[in-house]
């Protein structure tokens, strides 16, 4: 194929590009089948958010262990593991709404195999990607979840409602099947045998000194107590959990709010419904581009750059969020949505880069104590909003009602201000575990 001949680590960035993009064709595209079905069984708000929340357990339990397993066995075979079990998990679950059990085990395993992708993309990254190409190298491979999430919200509406929802999940799992053949065929370790001292401090391939290195023993022993102390390493944190609470509260509950809130159907949005996720992806390349022109061009050191694009990334997210439910129109919602997903992907060019600034070595286990608090935001927010909504109905307040869906966005943008807050106050572009 043409990518054969650019350099390895572009090869390796584009694949996990599409890794991320067909991941998240996945969870919208559960979103919406089961929504789908679960509205003509008449599922209630709560025992929807019970099964869309799901997931995120197995997300959860997954992340820190995923990073460990990167570590000691390498990011490209803990990845194709990993596609393998899911898509062999997505083709065989049943589409029941009323069997509740079934469907909450199949989403538990679906989410234990993802957890361990993002552990392993950046292990893999950091090892392959030189620094002054990592905020780019990290936007592009994090816009195709967004540029997935698109293409699921425009594309399977209409699957499900002329196919049936089984056919959405046949389809995600084939997509898993080849993007784990492409990795198989095309991906590769790092020379790490050959220059351990360069690998290990996360250089790419095009940086690998030619010969005279020393070979350097590399440490087996994890720092997990410093990780787990270090208030930069909370900064992260911290603003992992809020990208990934108002993320997966508007990508599960989004679909929910047009058809309940507003009363506009899906099918009938057109291309409009994908507007927030193509916004995530342009403006997580824009922020990507725009974090290395700093940082190459020393305009601003890593520590400021991060900090820069992280604050207004979220500050204006959160006023987005909390404007959306003043908006009683299906383009008033897109618009609102699409701003706030849009300037919380270009805050990514902030907190989700600095995995690699703080800890190259470790970026994966970073990694996976990030996602871990980003995941149990999906199992708080997801499941706390149909509860939320629920309790909405039994004050006898319609969905279609503003009051209704005002706490649902209002948290998370509180949560954004928050975040932003901590993040200028504790991260850090430098490295501090060797």
């Amino acid at each position: 194929m043409w990518w054969t001949n650019l350099p390895k680590r572009y090869v390796i960035v584009f694949l996990t590009f599409v890794c991320t993009c067909v991941c998240y064709i996945e969870r919208v595209g559960f979103s919406i089948a089961y929504t789908f079905a679960a509205d003509a069984a008449k599922v209630n708000q709560s025992t929807k958010g019970t099964i869309l929340s799901a997931f995120y357990y197995g997300y959860a339990c997954s992340q820190v262990p995923g990073g460990w397993a990167a570590q000691k066995i390498g990011g490209r075979r803990v990845l194709l593991l990993s596609f393998m079990l899911w898509s062999l998990t997505c083709a065989l679950v049943p589409v029941d709404p009323q069997g509740v059990m079934v469907l909450v085990i199949a989403r538990l395993l679906v989410g234990v195999a993802q957890g361990f992708i993002f552990p392993s993309i950046h292990t893999v990254l950091a090892q392959w990607v030189p620094p002054h190409e990592r905020s780019r190298s990290v936007s592009v491979t994090t816009s195709g979840m967004y540029l997935g999430a698109a293409m699921g919200m425009l594309v399977l509406p209409s699957i499900v409602k002329f196919k049936g929802a089984r056919s959405v999940f046949l389809a995600e799992a084939a997509l898993g099947a080849m993007w784990a053949l492409l990795w198989f065929k095309y991906a590769s370790d790092p020379p790490r045998a050959e220059h351990p001292k360069a690998a290990a401090a996360g250089f790419g391939e095009s940086t690998l000194p030619i010969g005279g290195i020393q070979k350097v023993k590399q440490s087996a022993q994890i720092p997990w107590k410093r990780i787990m102390l270090s208030l930069p390493v909370w900064a992260i944190v911290i603003n992992n959990f809020t990208f990934h609470y108002a993320l997966y509260v508007l990508m599960n509950w989004l679909p929910t709010y047009f058809e309940l809130g507003l009363h506009v159907s899906l099918q009938k949005m057109g291309s409009s419904k994908m507007m927030p996720y193509l916004n995530m992806f342009v403006f997580s390349n824009i922020g990507g581009i725009i974090a290395d022109h700093l940082i190459t061009r020393r305009i601003l050191s890593v520590t400021k750059t991060r900090k820069v694009l992280n604050t207004i990334g979220f500050l204006v997210a959160s006023f987005a969020l909390m404007a959306l439910p003043l908006f009683r129109t299906s383009g008033g919602a897109v618009f609102c949505s699409s701003m706030a997903l849009g300037f919380l992907a270009l805050g990514r060019a902030g907190f989700a880069v600095n995995h690699m600034d703080v800890a190259p070595r470790y970026a994966g286990i970073v990694m996976g104590v990030s996602n871990t608090a980003g995941t149990l935001a999906g199992i708080i927010g997801v499941d706390f909003t149909g509860k939320l909504l629920e309790a909405a109905k039994t004050d006898h307040l319609d969905l279609s009602s503003p009051e209704s869906w005002r706490a649902v966005f209002f948290i998370p943008g509180l949560l954004c201000i928050f975040s932003s807050f901590v993040f200028l106050l504790f991260s850090t572009g430098e490295r501090i575990f060797d």
